[in-house]
């Protein structure tokens, strides 16, 4: 009797372990998400911040991974850490020094090492910043004084050391990017929430079958055009010459191509715009100032001038960010280094320039597709006269996040088909060898 062939698509033992690990540290991070922490009323705190001037900054860290407006132990989130790095990855485009150590492995480590500590610096700043805030709340704290401010300053503070840690663990050992993945986890549990919410907006009338199906058409074709928009990419054809092989066998020139992101900077120009504009309101709620309260009215979502800030300050910071995290110099330095070419241009500063120009002409359709994919879910509430709205930057994170997941488990499972087929070849070889020196 023959073995029971395998199933087609069969995964394999570590693909499954690094499944299990990264589904237990997610496990994990979401149960601590959803433990308060010690002396907080977190009712008092919720109902204070949604009918504050303070809601859309609140909302925007929490979107990102947090739980400042419901005062987890886990309320920082990933967000230190990811600020920490940020930092250093601006550094490293602006000090050379920095920049050089980004290239070197001993390097990499350092500022690894420093990343935490920043982390940690980042993580009680913010901490002793909120517990400030929750004690200025009436009941928001139970027994306001230096002994509760200190234990939730520790307890924010050590939540936010651990998840970092906790995403530091996926990466290593598990599968994809820690960071990423527990923000994608983030946002994908208010699904369920904003689901069920919308099933009872429907039955009470609030909202319309007719304009619940053309909101839902509506966000199918924003779905297709963000993951569009997240594989496309420019592709720079360059060639490699001829090299004399062993025996004087010359292999034939290799083409290949260098594909160039439409939207390299991915979602952080929005965060930094939405960041900008929140803060005046967040400002205003902080220090009472009736200045700043005016202005965040006049920058409220919805507003003309809301509109236009947002629009400048995101195609500006796509193009900051992405002259900060891709550099043409080097690009063209490693292809030299190859011995590789752009067909028709000089290696060298030629070719940097050429990749620089081919860079900024793509990076304006990027920039603009950012801009409508923030805009247009305030745009769709308006339009359809839907109480919720559906947020671009989550949207992005999401998408981005699991095009990245499914990519590096098909590199698992191809770098594992092609080892056993190596490993195959290898037995077969020996077997004819052995029945050769036979005879």
């Amino acid at each position: 009797m023959t073995a029971p062939r395998a199933p087609a698509f069969a995964i394999d033992r570590e693909l499954r372990d690094k499944l299990l690990f990264t589904g237990l540290v997610l496990l994990i991070y979401r149960i601590g998400a959803h433990i308060a922490a010690p002396g907080v009323n977190v009712t008092a705190l919720a109902d204070f911040i949604r009918n504050s001037g303070a809601a859309g900054f609140f909302g925007l860290y929490d979107t990102l991974g947090g739980g400042l407006s419901r005062a987890t132990v886990f309320a920082l989130g990933i967000m230190p850490y990811i600020s920490a790095s940020i930092i250093f990855q601006l550094l490293g485009g602006v000090a050379p020094s920095i920049g050089k150590m980004q290239k070197d492995e001993e390097g990499k480590k350092k500022i690894t090492q420093w990343t935490r500590y920043l982390t940690v610096l980042i993580s009680f700043s913010q901490a002793y910043t909120f517990a400030l805030f929750t004690e200025s709340i009436p009941g928001a704290v139970t027994n306001p004084g230096f002994a509760s401010r200190l234990i939730m300053v520790v307890t924010l503070t050590a939540g936010a050391v651990f998840v970092m840690w906790l995403g530091e663990q996926i990466t290593e050992r598990g599968l994809g990017n820690g960071a990423s993945l527990l923000i994608f986890f983030s946002i994908v549990e208010r699904f369920w929430p904003s689901i069920f919410q919308t099933i009872g907006f429907v039955s009470t009338g609030a909202i319309s079958l007719m304009a619940l199906l053309g909101m839902g058409i509506m966000m199918l074709l924003v779905v297709a055009a963000v993951v569009a928009m997240t594989l496309a990419a420019r592709r720079i054809a360059i060639q490699i010459p001829q090299r004399t092989m062993a025996r004087g066998r010359q292999r034939e020139a290799a083409k290949n191509f260098i594909p160039l992101r439409v939207n390299s900077a991915g979602v952080m120009p929005i965060i930094f715009a939405q960041s900008l504009i929140v803060v005046p309101g967040a400002a205003a709620q902080f220090s009472g100032s009736a200045r700043m309260a005016a202005w965040a009215e006049y920058v409220a979502p919805g507003t003309w001038l809301y509109f236009v800030l947002s629009a400048v300050l995101i195609i500006f910071f796509t193009y900051f960010y992405t002259s900060i995290i891709f550099n043409p110099v080097d690009l063209a330095e490693n292809l030299k280094k190859q011995g590789g070419f752009i067909p028709g241009v000089k290696p060298g500063s030629k070719t940097a320039e050429y990749i620089d120009r081919v860079v900024t002409r793509i990076t304006l359709p990027g920039a603009f597709f950012l801009t409508a994919i923030a805009l247009l879910p305030i745009w769709i509430a308006d339009m359809f006269a839907v109480p919720f709205m559906f947020g671009g930057t989550s949207l992005l994170i999401v998408v981005g996040v699991a095009l990245d997941t499914m990519s590096q488990m098909q590199q698992h499972l191809l770098l594992r088909k092609y080892d056993g087929f190596m490993k195959k070849g290898r037995v077969r070889f020996r077997g004819r060898g052995a029945q050769s020196s036979g005879y």
